[in-house]
């Protein structure tokens, strides 16, 4: 049973006569604990709900369109509570969180339903036979999963979880059911790279057409790792052997199924000192949200939006001459340790072949959770601020978009972008992770 929290004005279920406050019991008989439920019941041309209003039951029948929505919210997107993690990985991220921050922060999700609906990637090991029969028969798809290795017994010990290496049995009946798997491996220095990476490759790769893709993702190591699991960083010869091994691996495969399957992270070549793929290595860039290809697809995207640099120019001309500003622009842009060269290379092109426009590009390193945390997305605002202090940010800062949450405009140690605009005396504007909308935002046109 779920509370109704609002019903969208003039939807079917407000023609209906569907009151928020209800409470939804069941769609078409069937009793509704998650949003998976409703979704897969509201699929039907004809929705009987099952209410209580007031303590009295109700049957309110809907007909409509096959997969059209009725207009109902809840007081939960996931209609439930979220399935916390039962795992204490010897590489947890939110392990090496330093005190302080809030609370929300150090919640640990493994819920199979966020997979699903937002990319998640999960473990499986808070599933049971009933919960991998109800994804089959709902065809819930594509699952992300967190695999690590394929060895049950070393990831038992990765994972500290005595099911972890049992539930590895659920791949090939999800795969057999047609259920999309896209894998991840976290690799761990002496731990589950050389022969146990191979030995995961392989068995990942016998589950057939149903893996789409798995990334290669070193561990991110925070500052504060007392007390945890001695890991360390890959020195660059060590990340440069591991690209050979996937990529030797990732010939057999394509040459098999035409596809590579396996895809290093841009971590582990700009570790190595390697140049980054073209974008024919990352096929669909299926892995992005994971940090495979993010450089190279910002780079062509960027690439792409150049070739309409006369159009773009003129609309930057005119908007500046239309708001009654000079027709110089200076600006600033922000980024982590790993994406600097790449975003400082990409603003001398653009600032080269714009007159009148200046930009400013200043790395941000990691003081926050350490200098080995380079990636953009897990900047604070504090970094920025104390390294931007005193730095010529011209009429606008443009920031990273990913350091902030997806819920709220708040960076990880709780400042805002309002604060931080307030403390570097400058607007500050996020910007999104595309190539195209980078060029426009450098101009100031979108």
């Amino acid at each position: 049973m779920v509370k109704i929290t609002e019903v969208t004005g003039g939807s079917r279920a407000d023609r209906h006569g569907v009151r928020a406050g209800d409470f939804l019991c069941t769609v078409n008989g069937r009793e509704i604990t998650d949003v998976l439920d409703y979704r897969f019941f509201l699929a039907d041309t004809e929705v009987r709900l099952g209410l209580m209003r007031d303590g009295s039951p109700l049957e309110i029948v809907i007909h409509k369109r096959e997969y059209d929505d009725i207009g109902l919210d809840f007081e939960t997107p996931l209609m439930d509570r979220k399935h916390s993690c039962e795992n204490k990985c010897i590489f947890c991220f939110i392990d090496q969180l330093p005190a302080g921050m809030r609370k929300t922060l150090y919640f640990k999700d493994d819920d199979s339903r966020l997979s699903f609906l937002h990319g998640n990637f999960v473990t499986l090991t808070n599933l049971h036979d009933a919960d991998i029969q109800r994804i089959m028969e709902m065809h819930i798809s594509p699952i992300n999963v967190s695999v690590h290795t394929t060895n049950p017994e070393l990831r038992v010990k990765m994972m500290h979880n005595k099911r972890a290496g049992l539930v590895l049995e659920y791949l090939p009946r999800l795969a057999a059911a047609g259920i999309t798997l896209c894998g991840q491996i976290v690799l761990c220095r002496g731990i589950n790279d050389g022969a146990e990476l191979d030995r995961s490759m392989r068995d990942l790769f016998a589950l057939g057409d149903a893996l789409e893709s798995v990334s290669i993702v070193p561990a991110g190591l925070t500052r504060y790792r007392q007390k945890l699991f001695p890991l360390e960083p890959y020195t660059a010869a060590e990340a440069g052997r591991i690209i050979d091994q996937v990529d030797a691996f990732a010939a057999g495969c394509r040459a098999a199924c035409g596809s590579r399957k396996f895809f290093c992270a841009d971590e582990l070549y700009l570790t190595a000192g390697r140049p980054l793929p073209g974008e024919e290595y990352y096929e669909e860039f299926a892995q992005l949200e994971n940090g495979v290809g993010m450089i190279t697809s910002l780079v062509s995207e960027f690439n792409r939006e150049m070739a309409f640099l006369d159009e773009d120019i003129a609309e930057f001309r005119a908007a500046r001459e239309a708001a009654g500003l000079p027709p110089h622009r200076c600006i600033s842009v922000c980024t982590g340790v790993a994406a600097y060269p790449t975003i400082r290379s990409l603003a001398a092109r653009l600032e080269a072949e714009t007159e009148g426009l200046e930009i400013h590009v200043y790395e941000i390193i990691n003081h926050f959770f350490g200098e080995t945390i380079t990636v953009a997305g897990l900047l604070t605002g504090k970094d920025m601020a104390e390294q931007l202090a005193g730095q010529p940010l011209g009429e606008e800062l443009l920031i990273p978009e990913n350091t902030l949450r997806a819920d709220e405009a708040m960076f990880l140690d709780d400042m805002t972008p309002d604060q931080l605009s307030a403390t570097l005396g400058v607007p500050v504007t996020p910007a999104r992770n595309d190539g195209s909308s980078l060029v426009r935002q450098m101009l100031g046109i979108e």
